[in-house]
């Protein structure tokens, strides 16, 4: 490889690493808001779980990352790796 490809190649990769730690923080604020949910379901006896808004969020992200050149369906495998996450976190609240 020349010097041009490997400086690309570095400038490319920490855009990337710049758009991982703002993903991280960005994850960080969404759970924050989410023990907020996950203590007041816990407070008023709510379910953990609401598949109603679940299944509207799913919908949304699938629009919105089609609308952003985003697969769908990896969008949709991330949402709800993550609503599995903070399902977790409410039941452990509740207990």
């Amino acid at each position: 490889m020349t010097d041009d490809i490997l400086q690309e190649l570095d400038e490319i990769r920490s855009s990337i690493d710049n758009i991982d730690a703002a993903l991280v923080h960005l994850l960080a604020e969404r759970f924050k808001h989410t023990q907020r949910v996950g203590r007041l379901k816990a407070a008023h006896d709510l379910p953990p779980s609401d598949p109603e808004r679940e299944s509207r969020q799913i919908a949304r992200l699938r629009s919105l990352a089609a609308e952003a050149d985003l697969d769908p369906t990896f969008a949709e495998k991330f949402l709800t790796f993550i609503i599995s996450e903070v399902i977790r976190h409410h039941e452990a609240i509740r207990r």
